[in-house]
Order: structure tokens, then sequence, then C-alpha cells
């Protein structure tokens, strides 16, 4: 038997669907430079995929075709050589909406194999995200803003060739920088794209995690029932009518927070989450009728508080509110869980307020949908730069 080789590309479904193939068959093409097969495919959890779900592209090689077809047997594989992720958000985990709970992002990665994110962030941030693996493991950064390559359009920010360089210098066995080059020559006929992949290949480094760092908690998960032991007949259990929120200071119940399936988990879909400035707040209800996940709970004072185990991230809240920075669409990686921003304000409003400002104060772009015509051809001269400069 010969060696087989498996990369996971962990991608934002539908936004990055195009660049998690274009790498995956990259992997195919310029394996087969070196005489070994292989295929690419995706896997997501939940059919149709999404927006912004996240969702799983393969590339399996060998070094034989017997080799090859064993691997090809398995529904996908137990664990990889590589898992690239170009959205580093999802270091946080990957809920795929297909009843398996939250998996960590190094879940499929061998010990002693290698993690690739597309990040501005340095090791050290990514890796407090990242869940404790109980074997080494080896991340490797590519610096990059996440690239949203589109369902049927490709955004070309060199990400793609970027990533498959820095393949290549971290796994050999896999193919050479000159057999991804000639892939990418007879693709795109773009020498730029080539040599973008060149300083890839000779800028990226790896730093080994131990099994004592990353995120310490146990992921969330559930257990579905057997066949035995569903009910007879097709029934789904009716979720809970929901009840009122309590102040943490003064106790007083009112307004409604709706109960929610405990399984049907939305969080990791976001790249970004609202902040919401209550002081500012004029109680409008705009962002709750307009949610398209009834993630606002209804507080006893009748302010709006997003319930981040619900929130999806989509900004609508931010783009219907009428008033200037009260819901701000802020980066995720700031934030290290889902705690209720209004009871922090309650318990503390000056601290609060501190806390807010710092949040806002430096927060990007929002990382996916343009709001305006013209907006993706302005910032294509600042990607480009940031590819040939990095």
């Amino acid at each position: 038997m010969g060696r087989l080789f498996a990369v996971e590309v962990v991608y934002r479904g539908i936004f990055q669907k195009t660049l998690s193939k274009r790498i995956t068959r990259a992997i195919v093409l310029a394996a087969h430079k070196e005489g070994k097969p292989g295929i690419s495919f995706g896997r997501y959890g939940d059919s149709p995929e999404r927006n912004g779900i996240p969702a799983k592209a393969f590339a399996i090689v060998a070094t034989d075709d017997i080799t090859l077809e064993e691997g090809m047997a398995k529904y996908e594989p137990k664990e990889v050589d590589v898992s690239i992720c170009v959205d580093d958000t999802l270091c946080k985990g990957v809920e795929s909406w297909a009843w398996y709970g939250l998996q960590p992002i190094n879940r499929l990665t061998k010990p002693n194999g290698t993690l690739i994110v597309t990040s501005r962030e340095e090791p050290e941030a990514l890796v407090a995200m990242c869940h404790r693996k109980e074997t080494p493991y080896k991340l490797a950064i590519v610096k990059a803003i996440p690239s949203y390559s589109g369902l049927w359009v490709f955004k070309d920010d060199h990400t793609d060739v970027r990533i498959l360089g820095a393949l290549s210098k971290i796994l050999p066995e896999l193919f050479s920088l000159n057999s991804v080059q000639q892939v990418i020559l007879e693709d795109s006929n773009n020498p730029l794209k080539a040599t973008s992949a060149a300083r890839s290949y000779e800028r990226v480094t790896t730093v080994t995690v131990p099994p004592n760092q990353g995120n310490p908690e146990v992921p969330y998960q559930f257990v579905l029932p057997k066949w035995h032991e569903m009910r007879d007949g097709i029934s789904i259990p009716a979720i809970a009518q929901g009840h009122q929120m309590e102040d943490p200071i003064t106790h007083k119940t009112g307004g409604f927070q709706p109960a929610r399936n405990p399984t049907f988990k939305k969080f990791t879909t976001r790249t970004m989450r609202p902040v919401v400035n209550f002081d500012t707040c004029i109680k409008c209800e705009l962002c709750w009728l307009q949610c398209p996940d009834s993630c606002f709970d209804v507080t006893p004072e009748g302010l709006y508080d997003a319930n981040m185990a619900a929130c999806c991230g989509c900004g609508v809240c931010e783009a219907v509110c009428p008033v200037a920075n009260c819901v701000t669409m802020v980066s995720e990686i700031a934030f290290d869980d889902n705690a209720s921003q209004w009871e922090m304000w309650r318990k503390d409003k000056e601290g609060y307020g501190k806390w807010l400002q710092g949040k806002i104060e430096h927060r990007s772009e929002r990382s996916h949908g343009f709001r305006y015509r013209g907006q993706y051809q302005e910032q294509v001269p600042e990607m480009l730069g940031i590819a040939e400069k990095a």
C-alpha cells in the first residue's frame, strides 16, 4: 500500500465556495504533475449549502491508484495531513447545522499535522480560539484578509495561490512549488500569481501548538435518539413558548425572551457580531422586527439585547438602526464568549461604555457583503498590494 495524503479546506458556505473549489482542484492537479492521482470534492452538512454556514472541501491524493481507491471508499477522511481554514473566525469551531454539534477546527488534523489559516492575526490570538487537542499540531498563518470569493464569481486577491505556495512548503511530499506554479500559469496565465505563490512559500513558518495550549472548553455536543427510541410517525417536538427576562440588578421581570432550539446553533455562521449602545437606543423596535433569526430579546425596560447564541451576524440590525453607532458590527475575533451585552451594561454602565468604545474604535469594514456598487473594485488594489508585499 502506498502513501495517502488528505487535505481539508474549511470555508464559509456560498461566500467561499469558489475559493475552496479552486484550492482543492489545484492541489490535485499539482500532485498529478508529479505522477500522483487524486480527487477533490465538497462536503457540507446541510442541503442546500447556505450563506456563511461552515462547510468543507477535500483533496485526496495518493502515490498510486489502488491507495487512492481505498481512500475514496470513505465518506470523508477521519484525519487529514493539513487543515486549511480560509476564515480565521472559524478557528472558534465549526457547526454545520447537520446535527454534529460544535467541531474544533483542528479536529481532523493529524498529530503533528498542520493547520493553515488565512489571517492578519498573530499565532497567539488564533491558538487561543482553537480548541485544545490531545496531540500537538502545527499552526501556519498566511497573512491575508479573509477572501469571500462568492458562488458564481471569483474575486481574485491571490488567496488561493498563496495558500498553495505555503502548502508546497509545509507538505513537500504532496507536491513541489514548481509543480503548483505550473498549474497556476496554465490556469491563469498570470506570472504575478506564480510569484505570489513563491513568496508565500519563502515566508511561511509554523509554530508547534502543544496539547496544553488553546481553548480548554469542551465543545457543545448532543446525542441523537436511536431508531428504536424514536416515536411512531413523523413529529417534531415543539419549542417552549419562552419567558420574561429578569433584570440582574432590580430583579424586576418583563419583556420577553423566546425559547430557542438547544441543538440549533447559529453563532458559528458569523464573522462579525452586533455591539449595542443601550444608552443611545431609542427603542424603535426595528432591529427586533427586521432580524431574520429573531435573535433579539426584549428586556424589562424595552431595550433589545442581541442573543449571541442565536445571532448569525448578518448585519441587518446595523443597517436598519436609525441612530448612528447604536448598533455596530464588529469582527468576531474581538470576542471570546456569547455573554449578554445588556446584562453587562446593567451591572456596570460606565465599564460597558469603555468596553463598547474599545470594540468599535478600530473596527474593520464589514467582512462580507459589499454595500454599494463598485466597493469591491475599490478594495482590489489594497488586496493585491497585500499579496505582493506579504
